[in-house]
């Protein structure tokens, strides 16, 4: 049966937009085009995703997003975000989007997306036993690391970090909620020192990172196995050498 995907968007180009690419994908559509049709079709129907643009005429998307987890705690949520709205971004993934994607959006990002949404939502129900991607396999069970046939030593909170990346590969995770699922220091140069850390022993090229990437002034990502190898990769930002010493950029 194919997946219902729930449009909220007052912009027809790109409720057009959506409705093309996504039923040639295989997904069936349906539309919104205010903050209260949305809530109305919720209410009679039951759609596997929402697509949510938090620019609405009639409702703040943010408080929509709130409605829509009060109601559907489990539904993932992706959301439309401008460019240049990076506290929206960060408040949206802390009110519960499972994920964003920033306009213009090309059609493969917003389907790896969706991929990725639909997938944590299969994942919740209980930890996969062994997570693979690029010659790093991670044993939730066992809590083996390897690289390849080596096994790598990760020190207790170092494991923290990377379990609770695994648990949501593919999908971003801003700096509050990594350091809350943790219990860890809320100073943000602690979480770059582990992010620059697990680089440094699971990555081949720390500096170029493919697996942990930066979500630049929102979080970090795991990149999920059927996601584009490099797509959100940039350069890994120096961070301080140990906890305490001068915070480096945004990592």
């Amino acid at each position: 049966m194919s997946p219902t995907v729930l449009v909220i968007d007052d912009e027809p180009p790109i409720r057009k937009l959506l409705r093309t690419g996504l039923s040639t994908q295989g997904y069936a559509i349906v539309e919104a085009a205010s903050a209260a049709a949305a809530l109305d079709l919720l209410a009679r129907q039951s759609p596997d995703l929402v697509i949510l643009d938090l620019g609405l005429p009639d409702m703040r998307g943010h408080d929509l997003l709130r409605a829509i987890r009060a109601g559907h705690p489990a539904l993932p949520v992706v959301v439309l975000s401008s460019r240049d709205d990076e506290g929206g971004k960060v408040e949206a993934l802390d009110l519960g989007a499972d994920d964003y994607v920033t306009k213009p959006f090309g059609m493969a990002e917003l389907l790896a997306r969706l991929r990725a949404a639909l997938r944590h939502q299969l994942a919740v129900q209980g930890e996969r036993p062994v997570f693979r991607i690029d010659g790093l396999s991670v044993d939730l069970v066992r809590r083996i690391v390897k690289v390849g046939d080596d096994v790598v030593k990760l020190t207790p909170r170092e494991y923290d970090f990377l379990r609770v990346l695994v648990l949501h590969a593919g999908k971003v995770l801003t700096h509050a909620q990594l350091m809350q699922a943790v219990s860890a220091s809320s100073e943000p140069q602690y979480l770059r020192v582990y992010m620059r850390q697990l680089r440094q022993k699971l990555e081949v090229d720390p500096e170029r990172p493919r697996i942990l990437l930066t979500e630049t002034g929102v979080g970090y990502r795991l990149r999920a196995p059927d996601d584009e190898p490099g797509r959100d990769a940039r350069p890994a930002d120096r961070a301080a050498p140990v906890p305490g010493g001068a915070p480096g950029p945004d990592a």
